[in-house]
C-alpha cells in the first residue's frame, strides 16, 4: 500500500477517500490518537482531509487541523501539539491530478517501514477500534482555511529562527540580516514559509508562482531544470545572487546560481554536506549518488553512508549520532540535530546564508568534480525477477564486497560504478552508470544494459517453460 513517501496515485484510482478514511481510521486503532493533518493546495485536499477525520475522530482519535501547509511545516507541527502522529494529504511533486497521504513521527521522521506495515494491515484487514457513539474524537479547526494556513506559516518561521536557521556558526546567526536579493519559486504549491523567512533575514524577496494553485498553472510541481526555465531566466537578468524552487509540499529544494545556471542535484549535496560537517563525520545520500560527493567530502575527511534511494531511508540513517546530515539529489535535504523530514524552507534559508557568507553560488558548485554519468531505462513487466537475475549474474563476476544488494544491485569496479533497480511507479528497470572518465562510463552503462538484456531472456524463457 505505501511505497518509501506514504501511499501516493491518480484520484479515483490508487487515491480516494474511501483510502483516506480507512488510513484515518487505522491510525488512532493503532494508538495514535491525536494527529495533526495538513495539506498541499491540490483541489483535492480538502475532500480527503475530510474523509480521514472522519476515519480518526470514528475511532476515538483528535485531529488537529493545519489546513494549507508544507509538509515540513506538519512534521514540525507533531511535536508542537505534542500529537502522536502526522498526516500531510499531498503527492509531493506529482501532477495536478494525482493526490496522497504521507505520515509523520513526532521527531519529525516519516514512518518507517514498520509503522507504514502497521497502517496498512490494519486497512488491508479492514480491522479498526470504533469508539462508542458518545466517544468520538475532536476536530480542532480554524473556520477560515488561510488563517489556518497563515498560523502553521509563522510557527514555521519561529522555528526556522530557533533552529539558527543559517547554520549557527560563529558569524552569521539566524538574527543577523544576510541582505541577498533572492527569487523564490513557490511553483503554485505550499512553501510561502520560504518567502516568509527569507524576508525576516532582511533579504529582498522575489516571487514566481507564489498564489497557491493546486492546478499547478505556472509550472509543472517537480522542480527540474525543464519546468523551472522562468526561474533561471528571472535571476539571469536581475541582481539576484540565489534562486529557489520547491515542488508541491515544499519538502524539496533546488537551487539556481547567479547567473541563471540550475544546479546538479550532487553538486547541492556536496556543498550542503561539506558546510554542514567536520572531519570524522558521516553524510547519508542514496546509492545512485554521483562519486563526485564522496570524493569532495573525503578532501574533509568525511565519509558517506549509502541508503536505499527514498528520503525516509535517508533520515533513517541520520538517527546515527556519527551522521550529521543527509541527503537526496532530488531535493530532500535532512539536518538531523533539527527535524528528520526534509524541510525546503529550512534548505533555502541555509543556502542563502551560505552564499552571503561564502560567496556565489557558481564557486561554490565550480568546486565540486563533474563525472560523467549514463541513465538508461528498460522496459519490463517483470522488472523484480530481472533485477534478481542480474544479482545471479553480477555474484559470479565480481567479488562479494564490490556488490550492493541495499536497492536493487549496485556493483563498483576500479573506474566508477553501475546500479540496477526496478522503478517503484512503473514498468522499469533503471540502469544508472558513473566513471570519472566518458568512455569508461559508456562502457560500464554497456556492462550493465548487457546483464538486464540477459536477465530478462532468462525471465522470459523460466516463464516459458
Amino acid at each position: 500500500m505505501f511505497g518509501t513517501s506514504g501511499v501516493r496515485g491518480p484520484v479515483g484510482e490508487t487515491i480516494t477517500a474511501t483510502t483516506a478514511l480507512s488510513i484515518g481510521r487505522a491510525l488512532p486503532s493503532c494508538g495514535y490518537e491525536t494527529v495533526v493533518v495538513g495539506r498541499d493546495p491540490r483541489e483535492t485536499g480538502p475532500t480527503l482531509v475530510d474523509a480521514l477525520a472522519a476515519g480518526v475522530r470514528e475511532c476515538g482519535g483528535d485531529v488537529i487541523e493545519l489546513g494549507l501547509a508544507a509538509t515540513p511545516t506538519v512534521a514540525r507541527a507533531v511535536g508542537w501539539h505534542d500529537a502522536d502522529a502526522g498526516v500531510a494529504v499531498t503527492a509531493s511533486h506529482n501532477p495536478a491530478p494525482d493526490n496522497g497521504i504521507k505520515l509523520w513521527r513526532p521527531d519529525g521522521q516519516a514512518f518507517d517501514e514498520s509503522r507504514r506495515a502497521e497502517i496498512a494491515d490494519r486497512v488491508a484487514a479492514d480491522d479498526y477500534e470504533f469508539a462508542d457513539w458518545d466517544a468520538f474524537g475532536e476536530r480542532r479547526a480554524v473556520d477560515d482555511a488561510t488563517a489556518t494556513h497563515r498560523d502553521a506559516l509563522v510557527a514555521h518561521v519561529r522555528e526556522l529562527f530557533t533552529d539558527e536557521t543559517t547554520g549557527g556558526d560563529t558569524t552569521t546567526t539566524a538574527a543577523e540580516p544576510l541582505s541577498e536579493t533572492v527569487v523564490v519559486d513557490v511553483g503554485n504549491g505550499a512553501g510561502q514559509v520560504t518567502a516568509a523567512a527569507l524576508n525576516r533575514l532582511s533579504c529582498d524577496v522575489q516571487t514566481l508562482n507564489g498564489q497557491p494553485d493546486g492546478r499547478f498553472p505556472g509550472r509543472p510541481s517537480e522542480p527540474t531544470p525543464e519546468n523551472c526555465e522562468l526561474l533561471q531566466t528571472a535571476v539571469a537578468e536581475s541582481a539576484a545572487t540565489v534562486g529557489i524552487a520547491h515542488d508541491g509540499d515544499a519538502d524539496r529544494m533546488r537551487a539556481v546560481d547567479e547567473s541563471g545556471t540550475f544546479l546538479a542535484g550532487d553538486d547541492l549535496l556536496a556543498i550542503f554536506a561539506r558546510a554542514a560537517t567536520e572531519p570524522g563525520d558521516t553524510v547519508a545520500v542514496p546509492v545512485d549518488t554521483s562519486l563526485a560527493v564522496a570524493d569532495t567530502l573525503a578532501e574533509r575527511d568525511v565519509s558517506v553512508r549509502r541508503t536505499a534511494v527514498g528520503d525516509v531511508f535517508v533520515a533513517q540513517a541520520t538517527a546515527d549520532d556519527h551522521v550529521t546530515f543527509g541527503g537526496e539529489p532530488s531535493g530532500a535535504w535532512i539536518w538531523p540535530t533539527e527535524t528528520r523530514c526534509p524541510d525546503g524552507p529550512l534548505a533555502a534559508c541555509r543556502l542563502v546564508a551560505l552564499v552571503a557568507r561564502e560567496g556565489p553560488l557558481s564557486g561554490l558548485a565550480a568546486s565540486v568534480a563533474s563525472y560523467p554519468i549514463r541513465r538508461e531505462n528498460v522496459e519490463t513487466d517483470r522488472k523484480a525477477a530481472v533485477v534478481d537475475g542480474v544479482a545471479e549474474l553480477v555474484a559470479n563476476r565480481y567479488p562479494a564486497s564490490a556488490v550492493d544488494r541495499l536497492d536493487g544491485v549496485r556493483v563498483e569496479t576500479d573506474a566508477g560504478w553501475f546500479l540496477v533497480r526496478a522503478s517503484g511507479t512503473q514498468p522499469l528497470v533503471r540502469v544508472t552508470a558513473e566513471a570519472r572518465d566518458a568512455d569508461e562510463a559508456d562502457a560500464l552503462l554497456a556492462t550493465a544494459t548487457g546483464l538486464v538484456e540477459r536477465a530478462q531472456a532468462t525471465a522470459t524463457e523460466r516463464d516459458a517453460s
